[in-house]
């Protein structure tokens, strides 16, 4: 059986490091009729519906993401769709079921008409939650739901986001709303403040304002965070990072930023117990036990349906819009969804 994809036209690493944006679709992606591949033991075959496009699709494809790419395979890494085959005694029990996954190793992307993953990684979602909430389902929102659970370790009563206009942060900022921990967001565009403080965020601060430092100043010693949620790992986040108070964790989930920051005070690792780590939600799931990640999982989808969370999309393109569309659709603040046709 033949399907339409979108294919990786290059393998392995870039060895380069330029950051989650494209200018052209041309030097990473090639519009293809391909072969379905094989399912292996305990595989699925999924009819996508709707497929996200995250940063961590942009870096992958770029070659500068954590796995090595393989030139084509279809890229694109979460999704939603019916499962139309699968192979074993379980995969062939999600026949018929609609599920939000994210590829496995070995599996097939999601920029195309199927995908192939694996059967025990695929999330039967709820009747009445959306397509553009169930395609875009893990990724971010389990990313925030673990990452918030960062926040509550360290009991105190605000927290620091970078890039907190992104789709992410705005799930978060909800999260710190109804636990009644203080979001303070740090922006580059001050037209960003409005929406964000709308959904919850107590400060937003733009850093591209002549007094962004005095004003971070004094929201730290007013909110005093000791956690960062930091996407972009550059100078900034550096700065941020030494203004704020002992005992502060500095988490890193993801490079915005190709330049690296330097880092002046190594004193306050030492002295004040500050802490630098990173997130990937992969080792979360390799760290966490089957019962919480249920948990978690249920969570994220009744806060979809309950509409206290909402994902913003701004721009859904077919498979054949994608190579000339999707430099353009990035552009904006909110989600590019991929349809089939």
């Amino acid at each position: 059986m033949k399907m339409f994809a979108l294919i990786q036209s290059q393998d392995g690493y870039s060895g380069k490091s330029e950051g989650p944006q494209i200018a052209s679709c041309d030097p990473w992606l090639e519009p293809a009729s391909i072969e379905v591949p094989e399912l292996l033991d305990g595989q699925v075959l999924v009819k996508i519906a709707m497929a996200s496009v995250n940063p961590s699709d942009l870096h992958f494809i770029k070659g500068e993401y954590g796995q090595p790419r393989e030139k084509g395979k279809p890229a694109g890494f979460e999704g939603i769709g019916e499962v139309v085959a699968g192979n074993g005694s379980y995969a062939e029990s999600l026949k018929g079921t609609r599920v939000s996954f994210v590829v496995s190793k070995g599996g097939s992307g999601t920029w195309a008409e199927y995908a192939i993953t694996d059967a025990l990684g695929c999330i039967p979602v709820l009747p009445n939650l959306r397509n553009e909430d169930g395609a875009a389902l893990i990724v971010n929102p389990l990313t925030a739901m673990a990452m918030f659970e960062l926040v509550k370790e360290t009991e105190c009563k605000s927290f620091v986001m970078t890039a907190a206009n992104s789709q992410l942060c705005k799930l978060l900022v909800a999260l710190g709303k109804d636990e009644g921990i203080s979001p303070i967001c740090i922006v580059r565009n001050v037209n960003q403040g409005e929406h964000l403080r709308k959904l919850g965020a107590t400060e937003v601060l733009d850093s591209s304002h002549p007094d962004f430092q005095k004003n971070l100043k004094s929201v730290i010693k007013n909110l005093k965070p000791r956690i960062m949620l930091d996407a972009v790992a550059n100078q900034l986040s550096a700065d941020i990072f030494m203004a704020m108070p002992n005992r502060s964790r500095w988490i890193v989930y993801g490079k915005l930023d190709t330049n690296p920051p330097i880092i002046s005070e190594m004193g306050q690792f030492v002295f004040s117990e500050k802490v630098i780590e990173g997130f990937w939600l992969v080792r979360w799931f390799q760290k966490t036990d089957l019962g919480k990640q249920m948990q978690v999982i249920k969570a994220v989808q009744e806060r979809f349906v309950n509409e206290k969370w909402k994902t913003e999309v701004s721009k859904i393109l077919t498979l054949n819009e994608v190579m000339t569309g999707l430099p353009d659709a990035l552009k904006t603040g909110a989600k590019v969804m991929l349809i089939p046709k």
